[in-house]
């Protein structure tokens, strides 16, 4: 068993690492010291504050006319679309009209509320169809039959 032991024994090492650290606070009164302005340093700062205003200047005006450009993009595209579906809504409004227009349709729904074909004379024009030229506005005697 010692033959085990004194391998371990060999390996453990002491730990001491030197000299330990102190560290001692000391204060500095600073209140005595002046600064001295140095004119070509404060000259250099404002010109470096006034480049770098008119580089952010610049940025932000690109940043401002870009996210424009795209806001601009999404609103056409939606105007787009808007215009897309009343060009469509007119199309099925066109064909609900021409099928409501249908000469057959009207003559079936008129016979079966009982109506009877016009005669000759009942029908009186008023797109100015009838006349050579068209008149803006006339006045006519209008006469009243009744069928008491």
């Amino acid at each position: 068993m010692s033959e085990i032991q004194a391998p371990i024994a060999n390996r453990r090492k002491t730990c001491w690492s030197g000299t330990p650290e102190v560290y001692f606070t000391k204060s500095i009164d600073n209140s005595r010291l002046v600064k001295v302005d140095d004119p070509r340093r404060s000259r250099e700062m404002k010109q470096f504050g006034i480049a770098l205003s008119c580089l952010f200047l610049l940025v932000m005006t690109f940043a401002w006319q870009h996210f424009r450009a795209i806001e601009y993009g999404y609103k056409i595209e939606a105007l787009r679309t808007q215009r897309d579906g009343l060009v469509e809504m007119s199309r099925v409004l066109r064909l609900e009209e021409a099928s409501l227009r249908d000469p057959e349709r009207i003559d079936g729904l008129a016979r079966k509320l009982g109506l009877q074909s016009p005669q000759a004379g009942q029908v009186v024009r008023i797109d100015g169809a009838s006349g050579d030229t068209p008149e803006m506005a006339s006045i006519a005697a209008v006469a009243v039959i009744s069928a008491r």
